[in-house]
């Protein structure tokens, strides 16, 4: 194009490039909400029958979000936010076309928030105690069908007391809950302002709302940084978070949405405010604490920890004055049900190590990324290095639920560490696939990916940088 066409060209002008590209990525995401709208009213609940038909629905709604966000990316700049935020509606809102179909934990949620709204403490009786039989609701604890659960499952699963009993939609009934007194309090204002009849929608409902609010935070995030806003859509349109923050609504939303806010706040130069906001995600699910040190390399950032530390200890107080040791919970029933205690969980380190030897490994794998973490990162920019001691972890721990990858999501959008998204996969097919063999080959795929695309990203300049941070010397020594 000359000069003079250019100049008598109007400002705002379409070109046909940017047309094609926006109609792609709006068709992109519209089929990303169809598909996700279809595999929940179509699949139903998962069961072993029904998990290749999983398996490729998760493949196919990834390959849909990869083209949308790639077309997103040639989409002119002034309309990148706004069909960003579209795109998180439509695929949100297609994300409440039907019940939880992978996990039954909101049943807990729901049940926990009825508890409390009755002014009972969740930790003080399990779903099964005859204790609270006034306050079970029929979707919750339908009747058995001719004296049986068998036609009800796996959605629902027997009570224990007798052919005469009922059904119930809570896993692990025989046990009191193990969510953080953060955790309840979402569940008691969630539940606060419906009726016990109501079911799986409320909580369905604030997952949208809150997955919307990363999004709008996140974009503001990437616009004061210069950044293009469409990486937002790694969050805003990941299948992921479509499923585990809103289908099946999982709090581990809630813990991604305050450690990153907490993040943020730190980073901006609210340490205080960010340390309450980090406590409390804490408080949500343990694992937001990693959020914590990329974020100490500014001495005024240090004010985080005791502040984080306090608000986790004062959100307990009014339950630990209701029940009293029990606000454990099933914590540590749950680790040694999961193997977290004899090591037999780590598909990675399990090759090589077994028993208490793979724990150390594993603990000694994250205290390593930890301290890389804090060293390289940037304290105006810790996002690499929150990327990096997460995805680290979940590589070692190796966790067999989809929805503890949501933690991982905002900080891929912040660093632009995409290629960290492999991770997330990878635990988002375990889920509907509990093979262990095929999760440490998605692993070893997404180390893979990691791996190829840090060594063509680094340069060697950048590596020598890096080793003379670890190693505590000075700049200058950097040639």
């Amino acid at each position: 194009m000359s000069d003079r066409q250019r100049a008598v060209r109007p400002p705002l002008a379409l070109r046909p490039a940017d047309l094609v590209a926006t109609v792609v990525a709006v068709v992109a995401v519209v089929a990303l909400a169809g598909a996700i709208a279809y595999g929940i009213t179509h699949l139903g609940f998962l069961r072993a029958g029904h998990r290749s038909s999983f398996v490729a629905w998760t493949l196919i709604a990834w390959t849909v979000f990869v083209v949308a966000v790639l077309a997103l990316r040639f989409v002119p700049a002034r309309w990148t936010t706004a069909v960003v935020v579209l795109g998180a509606v439509v695929v949100g809102v297609a994300a409440l076309a039907g019940p939880p179909n992978t996990s039954t934990d909101s049943a807990r949620y729901a049940w926990d928030g009825i508890v409390q709204k009755a002014g009972v403490s969740p930790y003080a009786h399990t779903p099964q105690s005859t204790a609270l039989t006034g306050l079970r609701p029929d979707w919750l604890f339908p009747d058995k069908v001719d004296g049986t659960c068998e036609p009800l499952k796996p959605r629902y699963r027997g009570l224990g007391d007798g052919a005469d009993g009922h059904c119930v939609a809570i896993n692990r009934p025989d046990v009191t809950t193990i969510y953080p007194p953060m955790a309840q309090l979402w569940f008691a204002g969630v539940r606060a302002f419906v009726p016990a009849t109501a079911q799986y929608m409320p909580f369905q409902v604030a997952g949208l709302l809150l997955s919307l609010g990363v999004t709008l935070g996140l974009l503001a995030v990437l616009r004061r940084t210069g950044r293009p806003t469409w990486w937002a859509a790694l969050w805003a349109w990941s299948p992921l978070v479509a499923a585990e923050a809103v289908t099946n609504s999982h709090v581990d939303a809630l813990g991604a949405a305050l450690a990153t806010a907490g993040a943020v706040l730190v980073v901006f130069g609210r340490p205080i405010w960010g340390g309450i906001t980090l406590g409390a995600a804490t408080a949500t699910k343990l694992i937001p604490a990693l959020v914590y040190p990329p974020l100490l390399g500014r001495w005024r950032h240090w004010w985080a920890i005791p502040v984080g530390i306090a608000v986790f200890g004062l959100l307990y107080v009014p339950y630990v004055i209701s029940t009293g040791p029990a606000v454990l919970g099933y914590l540590p029933g749950y680790l040694s049900e999961e193997g977290y205690e004899d090591g037999s969980r780590f598909a990675l380190v399990s090759l090589v190590f077994h028993g208490d030897a793979a724990t150390v490994v594993v603990g000694l794998l994250v205290l390593a990324a930890a301290f890389v973490a804090w060293r390289l990162s940037d304290p105006s920019r810790p996002w690499s290095g929150e990327v990096l001691l997460i995805g680290v972890t979940f590589l070692a721990v190796t966790p067999r639920y989809p929805w503890y990858a949501l933690l991982l999501i905002p900080f891929v959008v912040l660093s632009g560490r995409w290629e960290w998204s492999a991770v997330a996969l990878a635990i988002a097919l375990r889920g509907v696939w509990p093979s262990t063999d095929a999760y440490r080959w998605w692993l070893l795929a997404a180390v893979a990916v990691v791996l190829a695309v840090t060594l063509v990203r680094t340069s060697r300049t950048d590596w020598q940088r890096w080793w003379a941070r670890l190693t505590f010397r000075s700049p200058e020594h950097v040639r």
